[in-house]
């Protein structure tokens, strides 16, 4: 192997542990918000509340939009990830309070 491809190799190498890494935190943190909103489905549930809340929904799609440009990420994937979340919460408070 030229000392260029065993470099590049070594980066890639890299990159990918800082991924693997990234990915870890992003499991962790669904796991961790994935947990507060089941509480607030509970806390729903326990007091008739609807399972979803279109105007905090459509503030928290605005402010992701916001935050995504901040850090020159997609604002359109952003809005994408956050409405699929946003969904699933939904579906797991409809199925708190059957």
């Amino acid at each position: 192997m030229t000392d260029a491809i065993t470099r590049a190799a070594e980066v890639l190498k890299d990159h990918r542990e800082s991924i693997d890494r990234l990915d870890a935190i992003l499991v962790y943190t669904l796991a961790e918000r994935f947990k507060r909103t089941q509480a607030v489905g509970r806390l729903k549930a326990e007091h008739d509340l609807p399972p979803s809340d279109p105007n905090r929904e459509a503030r928290q799609i605005e402010r992701l939009e916001w935050l995504s440009k901040e850090a020159d990420l997609d604002p359109e994937f952003a809005k994408k990830f956050l409405t699929f979340i946003i969904s699933e919460v939904i579906r797991h408070h409809e199925k708190l309070q059957k």
